[in-house]
Protein backbone atom coordinates (compact mmCIF):
# COMPACT_ATOMS: atom_id res chain seq x y z
CA UNK A 1 0.00 0.00 0.00
CA UNK A 2 2.99 2.23 0.97
CA UNK A 3 4.54 1.49 -2.49
CA UNK A 4 1.52 2.50 -4.13
CA UNK A 5 1.17 6.08 -2.51
CA UNK A 6 4.80 6.90 -3.41
CA UNK A 7 4.37 6.20 -7.22
CA UNK A 8 1.08 7.58 -7.07
CA UNK A 9 2.66 11.08 -5.71
CA UNK A 10 5.42 10.44 -8.01
CA UNK A 11 3.24 10.34 -11.07
CA UNK A 12 1.89 13.68 -10.38
CA UNK A 13 4.96 15.32 -9.86
CA UNK A 14 5.94 16.46 -12.88
CA UNK A 15 2.59 18.53 -13.67
CA UNK A 16 2.85 20.01 -9.82
CA UNK A 17 5.91 21.11 -10.37
CA UNK A 18 5.61 22.41 -13.95
CA UNK A 19 6.96 25.95 -13.37
CA UNK A 20 8.37 27.53 -10.39
CA UNK A 21 6.26 30.57 -11.59
CA UNK A 22 3.35 29.32 -11.83
CA UNK A 23 1.26 29.94 -8.72
CA UNK A 24 0.47 27.30 -6.43
CA UNK A 25 -3.13 27.20 -6.77
CA UNK A 26 -3.68 28.74 -9.72
CA UNK A 27 -5.83 27.10 -11.98
CA UNK A 28 -4.75 25.58 -15.45
CA UNK A 29 -6.67 27.29 -18.48
CA UNK A 30 -7.29 25.71 -21.55
CA UNK A 31 -8.14 27.48 -24.49
CA UNK A 32 -10.05 26.45 -27.13
CA UNK A 33 -10.31 28.14 -30.34
CA UNK A 34 -13.75 27.49 -31.49
CA UNK A 35 -17.01 26.72 -30.19
CA UNK A 36 -18.48 24.08 -27.94
CA UNK A 37 -19.43 20.36 -29.28
CA UNK A 38 -16.78 20.17 -31.70
CA UNK A 39 -13.98 17.72 -31.77
CA UNK A 40 -11.29 20.28 -30.06
CA UNK A 41 -13.81 21.05 -27.21
CA UNK A 42 -14.72 17.02 -26.59
CA UNK A 43 -10.81 16.47 -26.47
CA UNK A 44 -9.67 19.43 -24.24
CA UNK A 45 -12.94 18.17 -21.90
CA UNK A 46 -10.93 14.93 -21.81
CA UNK A 47 -7.77 16.33 -21.09
CA UNK A 48 -9.12 18.31 -18.31
CA UNK A 49 -10.82 16.01 -16.29
CA UNK A 50 -7.60 13.58 -16.68
CA UNK A 51 -5.45 16.27 -15.13
CA UNK A 52 -7.94 17.34 -12.49
CA UNK A 53 -7.68 13.25 -11.61
CA UNK A 54 -4.25 13.24 -11.69
CA UNK A 55 -2.66 16.46 -9.99
CA UNK A 56 -5.74 17.53 -7.83
CA UNK A 57 -5.65 21.22 -10.22
CA UNK A 58 -8.90 22.68 -11.59
CA UNK A 59 -8.86 23.12 -15.08
CA UNK A 60 -11.06 25.10 -16.26
CA UNK A 61 -11.71 24.76 -20.54
CA UNK A 62 -12.63 28.09 -22.23
CA UNK A 63 -14.14 28.17 -25.60
CA UNK A 64 -13.10 31.30 -27.74
CA UNK A 65 -14.50 30.69 -30.65
CA UNK A 66 -14.25 33.12 -33.90
CA UNK A 67 -12.10 34.09 -37.12
CA UNK A 68 -10.89 30.44 -37.92
CA UNK A 69 -9.71 29.96 -34.30
CA UNK A 70 -7.46 33.18 -34.44
CA UNK A 71 -9.45 34.92 -31.55
CA UNK A 72 -8.84 32.12 -29.77
CA UNK A 73 -4.91 31.33 -30.26
CA UNK A 74 -4.13 34.82 -29.82
CA UNK A 75 -5.67 34.93 -26.67
CA UNK A 76 -3.09 31.72 -25.60
CA UNK A 77 -0.07 33.83 -27.57
CA UNK A 78 -0.09 37.05 -24.99
CA UNK A 79 -0.68 33.88 -21.95
CA UNK A 80 2.01 33.54 -19.42
CA UNK A 81 4.47 31.20 -20.82
CA UNK A 82 4.70 29.33 -17.63
CA UNK A 83 2.21 26.09 -18.73
CA UNK A 84 -0.53 27.38 -16.60
CA UNK A 85 -2.30 28.68 -19.90
CA UNK A 86 -2.55 25.64 -23.06
CA UNK A 87 -4.05 26.14 -26.44
CA UNK A 88 -5.81 23.35 -28.40
CA UNK A 89 -4.25 23.07 -31.64
CA UNK A 90 -6.08 22.23 -34.37
CA UNK A 91 -5.20 21.56 -37.98
CA UNK A 92 -7.20 25.08 -39.26
CA UNK A 93 -4.68 26.91 -35.87
CA UNK A 94 -1.68 25.73 -36.89
CA UNK A 95 -1.28 23.63 -40.14
CA UNK A 96 -3.85 25.99 -42.52
CA UNK A 97 -4.17 29.55 -41.61
CA UNK A 98 -0.90 30.44 -42.66
CA UNK A 99 -1.94 29.49 -46.26
CA UNK A 100 -5.34 30.77 -46.14
CA UNK A 101 -4.63 34.48 -44.58
CA UNK A 102 -1.91 36.69 -45.98
CA UNK A 103 -2.05 38.80 -42.71
CA UNK A 104 -2.53 36.37 -40.11
CA UNK A 105 -1.68 37.97 -36.26
CA UNK A 106 0.49 34.78 -35.75
CA UNK A 107 3.00 32.82 -36.18
CA UNK A 108 2.69 28.75 -35.36
CA UNK A 109 6.07 28.17 -35.81
CA UNK A 110 7.29 31.48 -34.20
CA UNK A 111 5.16 31.67 -31.53
CA UNK A 112 3.83 28.48 -30.20
CA UNK A 113 5.62 25.33 -29.49
CA UNK A 114 3.46 21.65 -29.59
CA UNK A 115 3.63 19.48 -26.32
CA UNK A 116 0.94 16.84 -27.19
CA UNK A 117 -1.26 14.93 -29.64
CA UNK A 118 -4.57 13.60 -29.33
CA UNK A 119 -3.24 11.28 -32.45
CA UNK A 120 -4.05 10.88 -36.12
CA UNK A 121 -7.83 11.44 -37.04
CA UNK A 122 -10.30 10.62 -39.41
CA UNK A 123 -13.01 12.22 -41.63
CA UNK A 124 -16.38 11.96 -42.54
CA UNK A 125 -18.36 12.83 -45.06
CA UNK A 126 -22.03 13.27 -43.73
CA UNK A 127 -25.36 13.68 -45.54
CA UNK A 128 -29.20 13.42 -43.95
CA UNK A 129 -30.44 9.83 -43.72
CA UNK A 130 -33.00 10.55 -46.32
CA UNK A 131 -30.33 11.88 -49.02
CA UNK A 132 -30.99 10.60 -52.42
CA UNK A 133 -27.31 9.10 -52.39
CA UNK A 134 -26.49 6.15 -51.72
CA UNK A 135 -23.21 5.61 -52.61
CA UNK A 136 -20.36 8.51 -53.14
CA UNK A 137 -20.80 7.24 -56.97
CA UNK A 138 -24.53 9.02 -56.96
CA UNK A 139 -23.89 11.71 -55.06
CA UNK A 140 -20.88 12.73 -57.69
CA UNK A 141 -23.02 12.01 -60.61
CA UNK A 142 -25.96 14.51 -59.15
CA UNK A 143 -23.09 16.83 -58.64
CA UNK A 144 -21.87 16.92 -62.22
CA UNK A 145 -25.61 17.05 -63.70
CA UNK A 146 -26.31 19.89 -61.66
CA UNK A 147 -23.16 22.75 -60.98
CA UNK A 148 -22.71 24.07 -57.83
CA UNK A 149 -26.60 23.15 -57.04
CA UNK A 150 -25.23 20.75 -54.21
CA UNK A 151 -23.99 23.20 -51.28
CA UNK A 152 -21.75 21.90 -48.03
CA UNK A 153 -21.26 23.68 -44.87
CA UNK A 154 -18.01 24.40 -42.99
CA UNK A 155 -17.14 25.97 -40.03
CA UNK A 156 -13.11 25.50 -40.19
CA UNK A 157 -10.18 25.34 -42.13
CA UNK A 158 -10.45 21.82 -42.36
CA UNK A 159 -13.95 21.32 -43.36
CA UNK A 160 -13.78 23.75 -45.91
CA UNK A 161 -10.11 22.91 -47.77
CA UNK A 162 -11.22 19.14 -47.31
CA UNK A 163 -14.57 19.23 -49.35
CA UNK A 164 -12.92 21.87 -51.90
CA UNK A 165 -10.28 19.14 -52.28
CA UNK A 166 -12.54 16.02 -52.45
CA UNK A 167 -14.69 18.50 -55.49
CA UNK A 168 -11.35 19.19 -57.14
CA UNK A 169 -10.65 15.41 -57.17
CA UNK A 170 -14.29 14.56 -58.58
CA UNK A 171 -14.17 16.70 -61.32
CA UNK A 172 -17.67 18.59 -59.15
CA UNK A 173 -18.59 22.37 -58.31
CA UNK A 174 -20.18 22.40 -54.71
CA UNK A 175 -21.34 25.55 -53.55
CA UNK A 176 -19.89 26.65 -49.79
CA UNK A 177 -21.96 27.95 -46.97
CA UNK A 178 -20.04 29.41 -44.07
CA UNK A 179 -20.55 28.48 -40.05
CA UNK A 180 -19.12 29.74 -37.04
CA UNK A 181 -19.36 26.75 -35.04
CA UNK A 182 -19.66 23.08 -36.18
CA UNK A 183 -22.67 22.65 -34.02
CA UNK A 184 -24.27 25.43 -36.47
CA UNK A 185 -23.36 23.31 -39.49
CA UNK A 186 -24.96 19.97 -37.76
CA UNK A 187 -28.16 21.38 -37.19
CA UNK A 188 -28.88 23.23 -40.78
CA UNK A 189 -27.54 19.87 -42.46
CA UNK A 190 -29.86 18.02 -40.61
CA UNK A 191 -32.44 20.36 -41.15
CA UNK A 192 -31.50 20.04 -44.98
CA UNK A 193 -30.73 23.81 -45.67
CA UNK A 194 -27.08 21.90 -46.84
CA UNK A 195 -26.82 19.07 -48.38
CA UNK A 196 -23.06 17.79 -46.85
CA UNK A 197 -20.67 18.30 -44.47
CA UNK A 198 -16.81 16.95 -44.09
CA UNK A 199 -16.18 16.56 -40.54
CA UNK A 200 -13.99 14.66 -38.41
CA UNK A 201 -15.13 11.93 -36.53
CA UNK A 202 -14.77 13.18 -33.00
CA UNK A 203 -17.20 15.42 -34.22
CA UNK A 204 -19.72 13.71 -36.02
CA UNK A 205 -19.62 10.19 -34.10
CA UNK A 206 -22.58 11.11 -31.86
CA UNK A 207 -25.01 12.26 -35.09
CA UNK A 208 -24.27 8.98 -36.99
CA UNK A 209 -24.12 7.02 -34.06
CA UNK A 210 -27.95 8.13 -33.49
CA UNK A 211 -28.56 8.05 -36.92
CA UNK A 212 -29.42 11.78 -37.21
CA UNK A 213 -26.72 12.22 -40.46
CA UNK A 214 -25.13 9.43 -42.58
CA UNK A 215 -21.96 8.43 -43.32
CA UNK A 216 -21.61 8.58 -47.26
CA UNK A 217 -18.10 7.96 -47.30
CA UNK A 218 -14.70 8.08 -44.82
CA UNK A 219 -11.24 9.51 -45.02
CA UNK A 220 -8.62 7.62 -42.85
CA UNK A 221 -5.70 5.28 -43.52
CA UNK A 222 -7.99 2.29 -43.11
CA UNK A 223 -11.53 1.17 -43.11
CA UNK A 224 -13.04 2.60 -39.73
CA UNK A 225 -13.46 -0.44 -37.35
CA UNK A 226 -17.03 0.65 -36.47
CA UNK A 227 -17.98 1.20 -39.51
CA UNK A 228 -16.65 -1.20 -41.64
CA UNK A 229 -18.76 -1.10 -44.80
CA UNK A 230 -18.29 2.83 -45.12
CA UNK A 231 -16.06 3.27 -47.69
CA UNK A 232 -13.20 5.49 -47.87
CA UNK A 233 -12.97 8.60 -50.38
CA UNK A 234 -9.55 7.18 -51.69
CA UNK A 235 -10.81 4.09 -52.81
CA UNK A 236 -12.27 5.93 -55.57
CA UNK A 237 -10.05 8.77 -55.62
CA UNK A 238 -6.63 7.88 -54.58
CA UNK A 239 -4.99 11.38 -55.07
CA UNK A 240 -7.44 12.06 -52.35
CA UNK A 241 -4.37 12.17 -49.42
CA UNK A 242 -5.40 15.00 -47.24
CA UNK A 243 -4.61 13.54 -43.12
CA UNK A 244 -8.01 14.00 -41.40
CA UNK A 245 -8.03 16.33 -38.95
CA UNK A 246 -4.97 17.15 -36.22
CA UNK A 247 -5.58 18.11 -32.53
CA UNK A 248 -2.78 18.36 -30.09
CA UNK A 249 -1.83 21.02 -26.97
CA UNK A 250 0.27 23.95 -27.83
CA UNK A 251 1.71 26.21 -25.40
CA UNK A 252 3.74 30.05 -25.84
CA UNK A 253 6.99 29.16 -27.45
CA UNK A 254 8.96 31.16 -24.55
CA UNK A 255 7.53 28.61 -22.32
CA UNK A 256 10.36 26.59 -20.57
CA UNK A 257 11.78 23.77 -22.30
CA UNK A 258 11.59 21.62 -18.96
CA UNK A 259 7.85 22.72 -18.79
CA UNK A 260 7.18 21.40 -22.28
CA UNK A 261 8.59 18.30 -21.22
CA UNK A 262 6.79 17.51 -18.28
CA UNK A 263 3.33 18.53 -20.41
CA UNK A 264 4.62 16.47 -22.94
CA UNK A 265 4.81 13.27 -20.27
CA UNK A 266 1.45 13.98 -18.98
CA UNK A 267 0.05 14.38 -22.65
CA UNK A 268 0.74 10.95 -23.56
CA UNK A 269 0.15 9.32 -20.79
CA UNK A 270 -2.95 10.85 -21.08
CA UNK A 271 -3.74 9.57 -24.45
CA UNK A 272 -2.61 6.32 -23.85
CA UNK A 273 -4.34 5.70 -20.59
CA UNK A 274 -7.87 4.34 -20.84
CA UNK A 275 -10.20 5.66 -20.19
CA UNK A 276 -9.55 8.73 -22.84
CA UNK A 277 -7.66 5.95 -25.13
CA UNK A 278 -10.52 3.86 -25.74
CA UNK A 279 -12.58 7.01 -26.45
CA UNK A 280 -10.28 8.53 -28.78
CA UNK A 281 -9.84 5.35 -30.55
CA UNK A 282 -13.84 5.07 -30.69
CA UNK A 283 -14.07 8.08 -32.66
CA UNK A 284 -11.84 6.52 -35.17
CA UNK A 285 -8.14 8.37 -34.06
CA UNK A 286 -5.04 6.70 -32.98
CA UNK A 287 -3.70 7.86 -29.74
CA UNK A 288 0.27 7.34 -29.22
CA UNK A 289 3.71 8.47 -27.21
CA UNK A 290 4.94 11.20 -29.31
CA UNK A 291 8.33 13.35 -28.93
CA UNK A 292 8.32 16.88 -28.56
CA UNK A 293 10.77 16.99 -31.52
CA UNK A 294 8.08 14.26 -32.84
CA UNK A 295 5.34 16.90 -33.09
CA UNK A 296 8.03 19.43 -34.24
CA UNK A 297 8.52 17.48 -37.34
CA UNK A 298 5.25 16.72 -37.70
CA UNK A 299 3.68 20.16 -37.57
CA UNK A 300 6.49 21.72 -40.20
CA UNK A 301 5.94 18.34 -42.73
CA UNK A 302 2.54 19.04 -42.44
CA UNK A 303 2.08 22.82 -42.85
CA UNK A 304 4.22 22.20 -46.29
CA UNK A 305 1.61 20.00 -47.15
CA UNK A 306 -1.27 21.91 -46.56
CA UNK A 307 -0.01 24.72 -48.81
CA UNK A 308 -0.57 22.45 -51.65
CA UNK A 309 -3.83 21.77 -50.61
CA UNK A 310 -5.08 25.03 -51.00
CA UNK A 311 -3.72 25.39 -54.53
CA UNK A 312 -4.66 22.52 -55.64
CA UNK A 313 -8.47 23.16 -54.11
CA UNK A 314 -8.19 26.61 -55.91
CA UNK A 315 -9.17 28.65 -52.60
CA UNK A 316 -9.11 32.62 -52.69
CA UNK A 317 -6.31 33.71 -49.82
CA UNK A 318 -8.10 35.67 -47.44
Amino acid sequence: MKRRNLLSAAAALPFAALSARAQENKPIQIIVPFGPGGSGDISARMLAEFITRKTGRNVVVDNRAGGNGIIGVEAARIAPADGSVLLLATTSTHLANPSLFRKLPYDPARDFRLVGSFGPGSTYMLVRPDAPWKTLKDFVAAAKAAPGRINYGHFNATSKVTAALFAHEAGIELAAIPYKQVSQAMTELIAGQTQVVFTDTVAGDSFVAANQLRALAAHSDMRLKRYPDVPLIAETYPNFTIRGGFLGIAVPAATPVDVQQRLNALINEAVTTDPIRSRLEGFAFAPARVSLKQLADFEREEREKWKGYVEIAQIEVQ
